[in-house]
This record gives structure tokens, sequence and C-alpha cells, in this order.
């Protein structure tokens, strides 16, 4: 999920459960188009790999996201604005309340996925 705030996603989508989750978010991004300015993209250490650093960057956005620990050359990043990832954990933790959304008992995929954007204009409305 690519999300603007703690309230609104600008893109979703799911991966099978035995994938990784950063081919998604590189096609996520891909999807979005673009930047003109270089917003930066706040990531946890999930995607933190080159080929997902580098599809930011072609793509006019800019990565902040930490090197994990055993990186052999680790990079600088802004340790302030990385702070500000808690408000897409806030999304997330937004969306969760949602029992069905949570435990994710839908054997499809279409099923779940309608229900997290139920729980997103949800989100919204209130």
């Amino acid at each position: 999920m690519v999300a603007a705030s703690d309230s609104l996603a600008v893109g979703i989508s799911l991966s099978a459960g035995n994938r990784h989750d950063a081919p998604e978010g590189r096609e996520l991004v891909k999807a979005m188009g673009k930047s003109k300015k270089k917003i930066p993209i706040l990531m946890d250490k999930a995607y933190e790999g080159d080929e997902t650093r580098k599809t930011m960057r072609q793509n006019g956005y800019k990565p902040v996201v930490p090197p994990k620990s055993n990186r052999k050359k680790p990079w600088k990043y802004n340790k302030k604005q990385y702070k500000q990832r808690n408000i897409v954990e806030r999304f997330f933790r937004r969306i969760k309340q949602f029992r069905k959304v949570f435990t994710r008992y839908d054997k499809l995929d279409t099923v779940y996925i309608s229900f997290v954007y139920l729980a997103m204009i949800c989100i919204l409305l209130k």
C-alpha cells in the first residue's frame, strides 16, 4: 500500500502469501507515474533493496529507508523524515480495527480487497 497520510491511501495491491511485498511495491510506484518533484517515500527495511530504491529514483521519488544492519555499504538517510513513517503505520492500525480485515478469513482476494476498500471508505467518512 502507498499511503499519503494516516487516512488516505494512494494505491493498494495484494501480493501472494508466498511472495515478498517489494515487487508489488515497485509496481505500485510505477502505476503512480513519474513525479516532477523529489517527493520522499518513507519505507520500512523490507523495501530497502537496491532494485526498489532504484525504481523510486527513476520515477522521481526520494526513497527514505534505513539500510539493514548487515549491509556492506550502508547509505545515509534522513532520520528526521524517517520518523514520520508512523503516519503510515497509523493508517494500517486504523484499517486493522475492522475485524474482517484484521483476521483475513476470506479465501478469495477479491472479497478481502473489497473489505479493505470498505474500511478505507469508513475511515475517510469519519
